[in-house]
C-alpha cells in the first residue's frame, strides 16, 4: 500500500511539472514582447579657442554656459614679448624707409655742388696743361728745348685729360643719385621690414581671442592671471545648430536604422518627440562591443555606430549635448 501511495505522488508531481512547464511555453507563445529601447544622446560640433603665442590671461569675458556669437571677445592675453617684437619690427622699417628715401633722393645739393666745382678744377688744369704742351712743342720742333721737356709736357697733358674725365664721372654720379640696383635693394629691404611688422599685428591680433562660430562656452581651462603656452587650449565652444543623435546599435536591430530612413526618437529632458534622418553607420572597433552567443549555436552580434540629424532645426532648439535620446522598436 505505501509503495502505491509513492507512486501516485511521483505521477502527480510529474503532472504538475509538465503544467507548469506547458504553462511556461504558452505563455512565451502568446505573451507579447516587450518593447525593445534603444537609447543614444545628442552630441555637437566643439571648437576649441587657443592662442598663437605664449601669453597670460589677462581678462576673461565669458564664463560656462554663456551663448557666443561669432566675433564676440572672449578673452584678453597679456603678452610683454609681443610688444617688444613690435617695437623693433617698428624701428627696423623705419630705418628702412630713411634708406630708401636717400637712395631715391641720391647725393645731397652740396656733394652734387662740391663735384661740379673737382670737375671746372680739373677742365681749368686740362687748358693750362694744353697750352703748355703747345708751346713746349713748338719750342722743341725750334730746336731751343730738349725731347726731355717734350715728353713732360705731354705726360703732363695726359694726366689732366685722365684727371678731368674722372672729376666729370663723379659730377654725374652725384647727379644722377643711386644705381637703379641700390634703389630695387632698398625698396625690398623695406617690403622685407613691412613684412615683419604684418607679422606681429598678426600676432598683437592673437592675444584678443574672439568666437569664430555661434556657440555655448562649455569648458574655461585657466584662471585669469595663468600663463599659457602657445597653442594651448584656453576654453571649449559647442556650436549652435550643429546637433546630432548617436546611437549604439547591435546589428541585427540595423534593419530599423538604415541610411536616410526617418525615425522618431523621444527626448526625456524636453519630454518631446522629434524626427531625425539617419546619415552614417560605422562600425565600432572595439571588441567589447560585441555579443558572444556562439555558446547558444548562433552568432557573434556586433554594434554599430548610427549617427542621425534633425530633420528641422527648429525642433532642436534647447536640446544640449549629453541629452538622452530614445528611441522605441
Amino acid at each position: 500500500m505505501a509503495k502505491r501511495s509513492k507512486l501516485n505522488n511521483l505521477t502527480i508531481i510529474a503532472i504538475v511539472l509538465l503544467a507548469v512547464m506547458l504553462l511556461v511555453i504558452l505563455v512565451g507563445i502568446f505573451l507579447p514582447r516587450p518593447e525593445e529601447i534603444i537609447q543614444g544622446q545628442a552630441e555637437t560640433s566643439d571648437y576649441r579657442v587657443s592662442s598663437k603665442v605664449p601669453s597670460r590671461v589677462k581678462e576673461l569675458r565669458v564664463q560656462r554656459g554663456d551663448k557666443v556669437k561669432a566675433g564676440d571677445t572672449l578673452a584678453i592675453m597679456d603678452s610683454p614679448e609681443v610688444i617688444a617684437k613690435m617695437a623693433q619690427a617698428e624701428a627696423a622699417e623705419a630705418a628702412a624707409k630713411a634708406l630708401e628715401q636717400k637712395a631715391q633722393n641720391g647725393a645731397r645739393q652740396q656733394e652734387i655742388q662740391g663735384a661740379f666745382e673737382l670737375w671746372q678744377k680739373a677742365q681749368a688744369g686740362l687748358e693750362v696743361a694744353e697750352k703748355t704742351y703747345t708751346r713746349v712743342a713748338r719750342l722743341y720742333d725750334e730746336g731751343v728745348i730738349p725731347a726731355q721737356k717734350r715728353d713732360e709736357a705731354e705726360a703732363q697733358l695726359k694726366a689732366m685729360q685722365a684727371t678731368e674725365k674722372a672729376a666729370r664721372s663723379q659730377y654725374e654720379m652725384a647727379r644722377e643719385g643711386a644705381r637703379r640696383e641700390d634703389k630695387a635693394a632698398a625698396a625690398a629691404q623695406v617690403a622685407r621690414a613691412q613684412g615683419a611688422v604684418s607679422e606681429v599685428q598678426g600676432y598683437m591680433k592673437e592675444t584678443v581671442l574672439l568666437a569664430t562660430a555661434d556657440g555655448t562656452v562649455t569648458e574655461i581651462f585657466p584662471e585669469v592671471g595663468e600663463l599659457v603656452g602657445q597653442g594651448a587650449p584656453i576654453m571649449n565652444i559647442a556650436k549652435d545648430n550643429d546637433i546630432r543623435f548617436v546611437f549604439n546599435v547591435r546589428e541585427d536591430y540595423l534593419p530599423q536604422f538604415q541610411l536616410d530612413k526617418q525615425i522618431t526618437v523621444y527626448l526625456p529632458a524636453l519630454d518631446r518627440h522629434i524626427n531625425i534622418c539617419v546619415k552614417s553607420i560605422n562600425v565600432m572597433g572595439s571588441y567589447a562591443t560585441w555579443k558572444a552567443t556562439k555558446a547558444l549555436d548562433q552568432y557573434d552580434l556586433k554594434t554599430f555606430e548610427v549617427t542621425a540629424l534633425p530633420i528641422n532645426d527648429k525642433d532642436v532648439q534647447g536640446v544640449l549635448a549629453g541629452m538622452t535620446a530614445i528611441y522605441k522598436e
